[in-house]
């Protein structure tokens, strides 16, 4: 038996300033910030209190849906609170229990075991930079080894618990977190990865490095590969303790579980609305990298049914150890038709393949000087291409004169196209339109601004963040993360290097 997602109208809180307000267990209030957006509280989450470590009590929340049947094995998910949360507002965050109505999935929100933070493995930097942190900000670091971790131990302790009440299909264990509690999500995954079929973590994940890397900057990891879901919001911002900056640190989490799990091939790109996502095949175990735009740190509401119905949905871990992907929900594939440019490259990303182009897209000022006594202001900038490469993806006749300074293009529904160099101006059959910005001329190819081409000319949708431009047929907005990824492909920099 399988339900359906169902959104329950909720009472808003709109004057919430609290970060997670007590009065909302056991009601029908949501509150709003920036996206990260509640539902009413689950009628059928049940809370637990029991020793199961050391004499000492956690407590942990079930929510198993209507449709379990106890004859049936059935699908675990382990999802772990932010810091400073609990498991029930980590329930109402998300939108785990609405999969569980759905797909029949047994989802438990465990609390961790002391001042709502996780344990937490920490460098002597971290620690030093804690000092200056309020009380209830510093993480959890007495125990730091996970043989000694209280809460590492807490989880093996419950999911035998949760093994011996429920039929548990032990292949298909899951475990998700969200800010401390994707981080604690990633210290389980490197030491006991092994006996979950998948695990995902949104807005956390890796940021201390100097723990997943030993001096020659390789991989530590104990557990081996597990199928990964990193998911980062391009707002997130970082914890004031962490060595590196952001886009270092990001790229250096996603570039560690691309080594474990053997993620070389070029991941197909999908970006639909704000979702940048990109899906990686690994020769150990495949990985997706998942970039919000325009969201804060946090879970995006939706964020567990991308989880689950992109990657968990079809992931089983064998008995053998080995992972198997029976395919998921929705299939894992790039956009049909989609091109990416970033500036300073001769490489185009082209239906997710790279592709070499005749010179190397530009990034060109459009200026006002006139007025400014020598000064100037720039109007806009674009991402400029060769038109043989797009005469190449939109199936034009290309046809160049005067040294390649001259060029037309016969559509494929006729109409012709002329451009020259130092023009701003384009010929459409026999009128005349401007465009972002003029030709340019380089190594012996015409080159226009990409996003007036795919815009003007093919009414497609042309995303731009910085110096990189992606262009799809359909409404997606480039996020700050995947433009650093696209960046690192046409660029040649996707492997790990040392770091200083």
């Amino acid at each position: 038996m399988t339900g359906k997602i169902k959104l329950r109208p909720g009472t808003p809180d709109d004057n919430n300033r609290e970060y997670l307000p007590e009065k909302i267990k056991g009601s029908d209030i949501v509150v709003n910030e920036s996206g990260n957006n509640s539902q009413p509280y689950p009628e059928r989450l049940m809370e637990f209190h029991e020793a199961l470590v050391n004499g000492e009590e956690d407590e942990w929340y079930e929510y198993v849906p209507e449709g379990y049947d106890a004859k049936e094995k059935t699908p675990l998910v382990l999802s772990m609170h932010g810091g400073l949360m609990t498991g029930w507002g980590q329930a109402i965050y998300t939108s785990w229990t609405m999969v569980a109505d759905r797909d029949n999935v047994i989802v438990v929100f465990p609390n961790a075991h002391r001042r709502r933070l996780w344990t937490l493995e920490a460098s002597d930097r971290e620690k030093l930079a804690e000092k200056d942190l309020p009380e209830e900000l510093r993480q959890n670091h007495a125990n730091p080894t996970p043989e000694d971790n209280h809460d590492i131990k807490f989880v093996f302790a419950l999911l035998e618990k949760i093994k011996q009440k429920y039929n548990i299909d032990e292949e298909r264990i899951f475990m998700q977190g969200m800010s401390n509690g994707s981080m604690f999500t990633t210290q389980f995954e490197k030491y006991f990865g092994n006996i979950l079929a998948g695990a995902s973590g949104a807005g956390g994940s890796i940021l201390n490095l100097r723990q997943f890397f030993d001096k020659d900057w390789k991989p530590v990891n104990t557990a081996g590969a597990v199928p990964v879901w990193e998911s980062k919001p391009e707002l997130n911002g970082m914890p004031p303790w962490c060595e590196f900056d952001e886009p270092t640190t990001y790229k250096y989490g996603r570039l560690y579980w691309q080594e474990i799990n053997g993620c070389h091939e070029t991941p197909q790109i999908s970006i639909i609305g704000e979702d940048n996502m990109a899906f990686y095949r690994g020769k150990k175990a495949d990985m997706v990298y998942l970039d919000i735009r325009n969201r804060d740190h946090g879970n995006a509401f939706d964020e567990a049914v991308l989880v689950w119905d992109y990657f968990f949905s079809g992931l089983r871990r064998k008995s053998d150890g080995t992972i198997e992907d029976t395919g998921s929900r929705i299939e894992r594939k790039g956009d049909a038709f989609a091109a990416a440019f970033a500036d300073g490259s001769s490489i185009a990303f082209w239906r997710n393949e790279k592709v070499e182009m005749k010179a190397p897209a530009v990034r060109w000022e459009k200026n006002k000087y006139h007025g400014l006594n020598g000064g100037k202001i720039v109007r806009g900038e674009y991402i400029c291409v060769p038109l043989s490469f797009l005469a190449e993806m939109f199936e034009a006749e290309y046809r160049k004169e005067e040294e390649g300074k001259s060029v037309t293009l016969t559509l494929k529904d006729g109409r012709s196209v002329q451009f020259a160099v130092g023009s701003i101006g384009c010929v459409i059959d026999d009128t005349m339109r401007a465009m972002y910005c003029e030709a340019l001329f380089r190594d012996g190819e015409l080159l226009v601004s990409a996003e007036w081409f795919a815009r003007y000319l093919f009414n497609l949708c042309a995303s731009v963040y910085e110096d990189v431009v992606y262009i799809t047929d359909h409404h997606a907005e480039l996020g700050r993360f995947m433009a650093d990824l696209i960046r690192d492909i046409l660029h040649g920099r996707e492997r790990l290097v040392p770091l200083d």
